[in-house]
């Protein structure tokens, strides 16, 4: 336990190169932390070593993946969220408490909070729809990240139809929302909510297409057929 995540950036480090570190970083806005190694090759890395601590207390298994996430390196933060989604069966209520504090903390980009949102709290909010009333707080809070991840820890269960209630809920606090990675969070759930629930969605975007950001809007059609998209994008 001691050593395993230096033998884990030891491996990143090893596996990574510099056109990978380059052309990783084009797809932010932000300056970001990069070991330079290929995503299916991080995922290959974290699998591996989660074999050697799988029978270890969750408590453990949180505290090595905070451990990560402090790095500030998004491929260790990815490492992160596959461990955190491992152990999903043995999710408790209080886990809750430790999902919030790293997308508040560490989340610092776009790829990171989508890694954790869709997959980690997406399924604890299935698991306990109680926790749906927090995500409705996210949306309101002052980090970027924590709004874009109201929206996107919601993309799962909304592909499957459900939460919708609460997807207008939230689609309507971050509605006029100015940052455009949270349009983009938000229109994407809108987006898989449409994939069960066309006519609820479109309804909806017709509904507040004046006021809504084109970048969301775009995003919320995307899988529509042309001629909802044609009305939809009509001024």
């Amino acid at each position: 336990m001691d050593n395993i995540i230096n033998n884990i950036r030891k491996d990143l480090k090893q596996n990574s190169d510099e056109k990978t570190r380059t052309s990783g970083g084009h797809f932010f806005k932000e300056v970001i932390k990069l070991h330079g190694v290929k995503s299916a090759v991080v995922k290959k890395i974290g699998k591996e070593y989660f074999k050697g601590i799988k029978d270890k207390k969750k408590s453990e298994i949180f505290n090595l993946c905070e451990e990560l996430w402090q790095s500030g390196y998004i491929e260790e933060s990815f490492i992160a969220c596959h461990w955190s989604y491992f152990v999903r069966k043995d999710y408790e209520p209080g886990d809750f408490n430790v999902f919030k504090k790293w997308v508040n903390t560490f989340v610092t980009n776009w790829a990171s909070c989508d890694t954790l949102c869709n997959h980690t709290i997406g399924f604890f909010v299935e698991m306990y729809p109680g926790y749906l009333s927090e995500l409705k707080k996210w949306a309101e809070s002052k980090n970027r990240w924590m709004r874009r991840a109201s929206a996107v820890s919601l993309i799962i269960p909304a592909r499957n139809g459900k939460f919708l209630h609460e997807i207008f809920e939230i689609s309507e606090i971050l509605l006029l929302d100015q940052d455009d990675l949270v349009q983009k969070g938000y229109g994407w759930m809108l987006k898989a909510a449409s994939n069960k629930h066309q006519k609820e969605i479109f309804d909806f975007i017709i509904k507040k297409k004046s006021t809504m950001p084109r970048t969301a809007l775009r995003y919320a059609i995307e899988k529509m057929p042309d001629e909802l998209k044609k009305k939809a994008m009509e001024k």
